[in-house]
């Protein structure tokens, strides 16, 4: 027989999506019990990370006061590289030099700290160093939790899930099954110091202004995965991530940490890190199966939200903003529910996906759905073109006598006999239906 609950609603886990949870239920008003496993909220996360200040808005629109905030981004670099060069493209605006910022520079650990202190300013009950072994059910209803270091069991109205990728809960408990490795992406981070005006200089950048490189080519050595590089205030973030199917299955059995080694090395890369000194390295996991790879996210008792749901735009390298909307909208949906006295069943928790359809969150995934299938079946876009496209521009911009015809017919006999006609152009539908 279920015991009286002690809380509207319990939230597992301190991050972003779990944060915004638990600071919306209790501004509300709502009696909330957020469980955390680490010593404090932001300790397991050492990595830097992009924030995107609309998702935010929507919980805290005066965040900027007091947020410990590195850089906002003023530009964004896109390179595509082959063993020696890259070719890109970027957008610097003015425009992103205006407040209100669109996206800032973070490190975690400090950030997740300062949100946690905002939910328990909004009246919410935070528990650390605890682990929920597993959740409790009155038949087919979530009615609490269990934990290791908490004496008995602890009974809501509702559970929400924001325990990171491949819930172990949700998992123990049957909502979905273990989490497939060609959907999930193992990615590897350092966080090198380097003096503030050296940033500054090397970056083009002003005191607060920051600089984001997102990049693809043969960093990955032939696998499915992206590089990243980040300024924060006095440190670069750097890191690459591949999926975890690909790193198995890699014939050069080339392991995370040597991989970022080799992409450091990099001749594009390796003049902007000169000199920085590694303070943190990390790696963790990313759900960046897409759209097709959400499990079920609601049930009787209980939702899921963040990675925890496999919340990533991995084509757009989108995930914070991701995981405070799921994690807000799954609050408001406790809130309606207990305004309304729906209770806490699938039909009335169902409103959470609606929402999510509703959002620009399910509206992006299902546009890129079939994005990670393409992308796994054809790793040519890994190593193959970059290497043509910089080959091409390395041709055209070179001046040696020979005229500009002739080169064009040099690329494009290259192009053809590296994929072949049929080829480049079955390659380029196959992104144009992925995208469109």
């Amino acid at each position: 027989m279920k015991k009286p609950s002690q809380f509207d609603a319990i939230v597992v886990g301190a991050g972003p999506s779990g944060n915004a949870c638990a600071y919306t239920l209790a501004k509300a008003g709502l009696k909330v019990l957020q469980i955390e496993r680490g010593e404090y909220p932001g300790s397991k996360n050492v990595q830097g990370a992009i924030l995107y200040a609309n998702a935010l808005e929507q919980i805290i629109p005066d965040f900027r006061d007091d947020a410990p905030l590195e850089r906002h981004i003023i530009e964004q670099r896109m390179w595509l590289l082959d063993e020696t060069s890259f070719v890109g493209t970027h957008i610097r605006s003015e425009d992103y030099n205006k407040p209100p910022y669109n996206r800032y520079t973070i490190l975690r650990a400090q950030f997740d700290k300062w949100f946690s202190s905002k939910v328990r300013e909004a009246g919410a009950l935070l528990i650390c160093e605890t682990t929920v072994n597993h959740l409790i059910m009155d038949g087919d209803q979530v009615v609490g939790v269990q934990c290791d270091r908490m004496q008995g069991d602890v009974y809501a109205d509702v559970v929400i899930l924001a325990d990171g990728v491949n819930s172990t809960l949700a998992r123990k408990a049957g909502f979905h099954g273990e989490i497939k490795s060609e959907n999930v992406a193992l990615a590897v981070k350092e966080i090198l110091f380097m003096p503030e005006e050296t940033i500054r200089q090397r970056f083009n950048i002003g005191e607060e202004s920051g600089v984001v490189i997102e990049m693809v080519g043969r960093i990955t050595d032939g696998m499915m995965g992206t590089g990243f590089l980040y300024t924060n205030k006095e440190s670069l973030t750097i890191g690459v991530g591949c999926m975890l199917g690909d790193f198995k299955n890699n014939p050069n059995r080339t392991s995370p940490y040597v991989l970022l080694e080799q992409m450091k090395r990099h001749p594009a890369i390796a003049p902007l890190i000169e000199g920085g000194e590694m303070k943190e390295y990390c790696a963790h996991l990313i759900p960046e199966g897409g759209f097709h790879a959400i499990p079920q996210i609601y049930g009787n008792g209980w939702m899921i939200v963040g990675d925890s749901g496999g919340f990533v735009n991995a084509v757009h390298r989108e995930g914070s903003n991701l995981a405070m909307t799921t994690g807000r909208l799954a609050a408001e949906t406790v809130i309606n529910a207990k305004a309304a006295s729906k209770g806490y069943r699938a039909d009335s928790l169902k409103a959470y996906k609606t929402a999510l359809d509703d959002s620009f969150v399910m509206k992006d995934l299902y546009k890129y759905r079939d994005m990670p299938k393409v992308l796994h079946k054809n790793p040519q876009f890994f190593t193959s073109y970059p290497d043509m496209v910089a080959q091409a521009a390395r041709t055209m911009i070179t001046v040696d006598g020979v005229d500009k015809k002739t080169k064009e017919r040099e690329i494009f006999a290259s192009f053809r006999k590296t994929r072949k006609l049929t080829g480049l152009v079955g390659d380029a539908y196959k992104l144009w239906k992925a995208i469109r």
